[in-house]
């Protein structure tokens, strides 16, 4: 049992799992695209992250962007990558599954879990989709799911504080309630002080500018709304540090 809250910090390139290790943090998670929310990484990224750190890795899976609710084929798509990542010695897989009525998927949850084992599982945030927090909170605790990732319901934590202090007290130990979404360095502590919840969910970014010298800057790789593809973001060991500091 440890004496302080576990710090996991969400990222998407091996660089970044190196930096969250650097700087102290206890756990990652390691998506693709955080500009879709996090969507499932390679088994590349999975694999050199693994060779490169020695810090838990928990992986996402999650075959596309936008909602929750899975077609047959996308469903399966889930369950080939749990397959692969088990065969690599990660600590954990990462999902969240809802029916088109806005409850946990509990029949299609049960299968990606009983796949997933002996790997440590969490359900993400999904949960902040679902129409009764309280009964979709004991659902996986029902299910036996580890630890569930939230934002309180609401667009970040802090505006979600109030629900996920409420959720912390009811799960006490039989599931983990891990704030997660709008967490810096500067307002941890006031949000750990309030909620006090065992885990927290962590996203610090610094950018940085391409090694590129040639810039087209007219073309954009991934459309109008993504930055630039000459600015490229990684995990800041610094801001890592920082928070891994107030505790």
């Amino acid at each position: 049992m440890v004496d302080r809250p576990i710090i996991e910090i969400c990222l998407e390139s091996v660089e970044s799992v190196i930096a969250a290790e650097k700087g102290g943090a206890d756990r990652v998670e390691l998506c693709s695209d955080l500009f879709e929310g996090g969507l499932t990484p390679t088994i590349g990224t999975v694999k050199t992250a693994l060779k490169k750190s020695n810090i838990k890795i928990n992986a996402m899976i999650r075959p596309r962007g936008g909602d929750f609710c899975y077609s047959d084929e996308e469903f399966e798509v889930m369950k080939e990558d749990i397959k692969a990542f088990k065969e690599t010695g990660i600590n954990g897989i990462v999902f969240g599954i809802l029916t088109p009525e806005g409850d946990v998927d509990v029949k299609r949850s049960k299968e990606i879990i009983e796949l997933a084992r002996p790997l440590a599982v969490t359900f993400h945030r999904a949960f902040d989709m679902t129409r009764d927090p309280y009964k979709s909170l004991e659902e996986l605790i029902e299910l036996g799911v580890d630890r569930v990732l939230t934002s309180g319901q609401e667009a970040t934590v802090p505006e979600g504080a109030d629900l996920l202090e409420e959720l912390v007290q009811i799960a006490g130990d039989r599931i983990i309630v891990m704030p997660g979404c709008g967490i810096t360095e500067r307002n941890f502590p006031k949000l750990r002080d309030k909620i006090k919840a065992k885990e927290y969910h962590i996203y610090l970014p610094y950018e940085t500018t391409s090694k590129m010298k040639f810039h087209p800057g007219h073309i954009y790789m991934g459309g109008l709304l993504r930055q630039s593809e000459f600015t490229i973001t990684h995990t800041s060991s610094s801001r890592v540090s920082d928070v891994m500091g107030t505790l």
